[in-house]
């Protein structure tokens, strides 16, 4: 092959990296951007969060403070009105991350009051932001957003 024809083909393998490259660029952009700065809706070191849901109060408190990950925490969730025909549980989870199934199960502790024991894993990224999702079967979900100490 002439040096001509090596040149014309380099060029031809470089514009075709750069076209692959640029397409998957492209369709990454959209999902860095969904994620800009995900906000925090309560300080759960500093005691229960709150949340309405159809009419009633959902309290989370987590335990021991500060809220650590890779420890055993106990959940408690207290629930105001009539007592609930099924046990609440929780899903808890990280914003616009796609994690395995972490589920709380809960256990009648009083009239309105559940509690449960699970663990919050340390993600290898290095963000610190998780969920609790307390779910009323029957009902629908409160969704509390809170940072967790590594």
């Amino acid at each position: 092959m002439d040096s001509a024809a090596s040149r014309c083909l380099a060029m031809a393998r470089l514009a075709l990296g750069a076209a692959i490259f640029l397409v998957i660029a492209t369709a990454a952009a959209p999902a860095l951007a969904q994620n800009p700065e995900v906000r925090t809706t309560c300080n759960i070191h500093q005691g229960p969060c709150s949340a309405e849901l159809a009419g009633r109060s959902v309290a989370l408190e987590i335990s021991p403070k500060p809220v650590k990950a890779m420890e055993e925490l106990e959940f408690r969730v207290t629930i105001s009105g009539d007592r609930l025909s099924e046990a609440p549980y929780i899903d808890l989870g990280m914003p616009a991350m796609k994690m395995g199934p972490n589920r709380v199960e809960m256990t009648r502790q009083g009239e309105n009051t559940w509690t449960g024991k699970g663990v919050i894993v340390r993600c290898p990224s290095g963000k610190n932001t998780w969920f609790a999702r307390v779910a009323l079967p029957e009902t629908g979900t409160a969704e509390f957003v809170f940072d967790v100490v590594y």
